[in-house]
This record gives C-alpha cells, sequence and structure tokens, in this order.
C-alpha cells in the first residue's frame, strides 16, 4: 500500500496559495496543508493601498481563489492558525495548542512584517500600518471621516497611500529623511519625478525630514518632527517597510540572514524544507542574491517552489517586476539596479510617459516604463541579455525595443 505524502505551507498569502494551486495542477494527489495565522483566506496585497483603501473595490477582488476553490481542490485551509515552532528533524510543524503536523515536504512562506517607530507615541489610536486587508479596513473607514493625515516614509506604501488619500479629499503630508520619495530604489532623479507628481497633486512634501514623536491624549494630534516643530493632524500612516518574518526558520535552525537562505531552487538549508515571497532571500542568475517584497516574486516564486517540492525544480531567475499605480500614474519596473552609472529616458519625463533606464558599464540593470504600455518583455530582454546598448538607440522613440533587445555580441 502507498502511503499519502503530506506537503505543509506555511503563510496562507499569495505565494502559499498559488504554491497549494501550482501541486493540484502538477498532479500531486498527497495531501495540501495550507497554514496562515490571518482569518481571511488568502489574498493580494497591491490593491490594500489603492483601490481597495478607495473603496473601488471589494473584498471579493482582493481574493487570490473563489471561497470553494480549496475544497474542491482538496487543500486544507486552516486560516486563523498559529504555528509554534518547526521540528525539521522530525518532519514535523507544531501548531499552538499542541497539534503536530508531519510532512513529507515544507514551504515557508510566511511573509514580512511592517516595521514600526521606536518614538513616544507610537502606540497611540490613529497612528496606523498597512499591510493586511483588516489594516486597510480600519484605514478606510477612517479615511472616510476626512481630516489631515500625516504619512512617514515616502516608499511605495506611503507613497500609494498618500495618492490615494488625496483622492479621497484628504489634506495630506509626507515626511521622509532622504531627499525624495523612493531615492533607495530610483535615485534622486526619477524619485524628484515622484516629488513633483505628489506636488502638482496637492500633497504638502517635507523630505529631509526626520520625526521625533507622535503626541495627544489618547489619540495621535500631532506629529513632533526633526527641529522640534509639529504638525497638526488626525492620523498617521506609517510606511518605512518591512521585515521578513524569520522566527520560525531561525528557531528550528534553518539558516536566515535577511530573510531565509535558499538556493536557487528555493531550497532551505534544511531537508525537504523550500522558502519563497517576501521572506526567501534567494540565489539569483543575475542578481546575486534578492529577497524581493513585490507581488510578482510571489506570485511565481510559489509555483517554482511547489515544483521543486515535488522534485521537478529548475533554477528561479525571473527578472524582478513590480508595478505602482498613483494618481493617473501607472508604472512598471523590471530589473533590479542598486549601484549605476548613469539614468537615461526614451521620453519627455515632464510628460509623464517615458521610460527610464538605469546603466552601468553601457548595460541594462533595470528599466521603469511610466504611462508606456506593452514594453515589459523588452525591457526584461534587455535586463538579461546584459550586452552593452547603443545609449542614443535606446532613448530613441523611433528605435523599437525589440529590436535593441535582440541577441548581440559585444
Amino acid at each position: 500500500m502507498t502511503r499519502v505524502q503530506t506537503f505543509v505551507i506555511v503563510g496562507a498569502a499569495l505565494a502559499g496559495a498559488k504554491a497549494a494551486e501550482t501541486l493540484r495542477e502538477e498532479g500531486f494527489d498527497g495531501r495540501v496543508v495550507l497554514i496562515g495565522a490571518e482569518p481571511d483566506r488568502p489574498y493580494e496585497r497591491p490593491p490594500l493601498s489603492k483601490e481597495y483603501l478607495r473603496g473601488e473595490a471589494g473584498r471579493e477582488k482582493v481574493y487570490v481563489h473563489d471561497e470553494g476553490f480549496y475544497a474542491e481542490h482538496e487543500i486544507e485551509l486552516r486560516t486563523a492558525t498559529a504555528v509554534e515552532r518547526l521540528e525539521p528533524g522530525s518532519h514535523e510543524v507544531v501548531l499552538a495548542g499542541g497539534e503536530r503536523l508531519a510532512y513529507d515536504r515544507l514551504l515557508l512562506s510566511t511573509g514580512a512584517e511592517p516595521r514600526r517607530l521606536t518614538i513616544p507615541g507610537a502606540e497611540l489610536e490613529g497612528v496606523h500600518v498597512l499591510r493586511t486587508v483588516a489594516d486597510s479596513d480600519r484605514l478606510r473607514a477612517r479615511l472616510d471621516r476626512g481630516g489631515h493625515l500625516v504619512v512617514v516614509g515616502a516608499g511605495w506604501i506611503g507613497s500609494e497611500v498618500a495618492a490615494s488619500a488625496r483622492q479621497r479629499g484628504m489634506e495630506v503630508t509626507v515626511l521622509d529623511p532622504l531627499s525624495v520619495p523612493l531615492e533607495r530604489v530610483l535615485g534622486r532623479e526619477v524619485g524628484g519625478i515622484y516629488r513633483d507628481i505628489h506636488l502638482d497633486h496637492g500633497v504638502r512634501m517635507l523630505l529631509g525630514t526626520g520625526v521625533e514623536a507622535f503626541e495627544g491624549a489618547t489619540a495621535v494630534e500631532r506629529v513632533r518632527i526633526s527641529g522640534g516643530r509639529a504638525i497638526d493632524c488626525d492620523l498617521v500612516v506609517v510606511g518605512i517597510g518591512v521585515t521578513p518574518r524569520t522566527e520560525l526558520a531561525a528557531n528550528a535552525g534553518i539558516a536566515v540572514e535577511n530573510g531565509i537562505l535558499v538556493d536557487d531552487r528555493l531550497r532551505t538549508s534544511a531537508a525537504a524544507v523550500f522558502a519563497a515571497g517576501d521572506v526567501a532571500n534567494a540565489e539569483h542568475r543575475l542578481f546575486g542574491r534578492l529577497r524581493i517584497e513585490h507581488w510578482s516574486n510571489a506570485l511565481h516564486q510559489g509555483p517554482a517552489a511547489a515544483r521543486g517540492m515535488l522534485g521537478r525544480g529548475t533554477a528561479y531567475d525571473r527578472v524582478p517586476y513590480f508595478f505602482s499605480d498613483q494618481y493617473d500614474v501607472g508604472m512598471e519596473y523590471s530589473g533590479y539596479a542598486v549601484g549605476w552609472d548613469e539614468v537615461v529616458f526614451r521620453g519627455d519625463p515632464a510628460s509623464r510617459e517615458f521610460i527610464a533606464f538605469w546603466l552601468r558599464e553601457g548595460r541594462v540593470l533595470a528599466g521603469m516604463n511610466v504611462n508606456v504600455w506593452d514594453v515589459t518583455d523588452s525591457i526584461q530582454a534587455l535586463v538579461r541579455e546584459r550586452a552593452p546598448v547603443d545609449r542614443a538607440r535606446l532613448t530613441d522613440p523611433g528605435t523599437p525595443l525589440e529590436q535593441l533587445a535582440e541577441r548581440r555580441t559585444s
């Protein structure tokens, strides 16, 4: 008699849900257990700072699968369930309350949690973070009442929340210690474009500004900024990044460093244990080690890990990709650039219809198309190719990008 295998997935967000789906698509007929700490079934996070937050999309629009999907595919979805510890030696997951689940393969897709400020007043009512659908529900209810929102942090979450709040008619002030929004990702030149977009929509941008305290009796009423000045407000959103949830792995002796360390097939240092999504710090053929916190990575890495669990894995080497929508400005970014020689533009940034390329030694590290569509495949081909490009042709809108993306010898 053949023993039924059990595959356990800890973390029921996009990566975990897509992994469970892929196991069934690939013909796995054993037991699949998908465990999530939140009460909701798996959902996608990008709408939480955009159309869902603005009330333009309902709850059903954020879920990864229809309600009946998991039962129909014999996936045991356990929501509102905490995992207490992992025991890789005995191949067991221990749930809060003591229940033990034996596994043949284990996937950790535990995601990340928002960083929080450790300053006076950080626990006051009205100081929000945005990570979960419940966070977005609470914030949306507060936006409906209007007033003045202070956003701490001009990264992607902070910028998107600021845009959504302005679109809902709120007064918005954005604070960030850096000189422009998104400076660490995009650099000063492109970050300056996003600063101007927010200014054009009436957002007050206090850049190069730190936060010293939140003040108020029981709820936040003021933000004390560097230099001692105070800004009156009705609520605050803190968007200063996330921290990977590595505690379960670390306590189980699995190697962690800025996430759970995995190889290019998403295998951890423990036998039969894989990791995917925001928590996975993976080897990448083009970029070395990467931990990517974006929707596309979770969407594709979960299925890649599932195939690895089935012994059908291949190296995961997709070019990183993410998108953002702020006001009427949509963008897609492909690649990975942490240091570059120059940024060049195809089109006029002032028109807010352009492509920016980050170059090093004449090679494209990353490209971002802003209100220009159907070019992602060509940009990703340039990134993968890593061959020198003709700068004049790259910046010439009359030269088709797909011509530049054809394989060349340098």
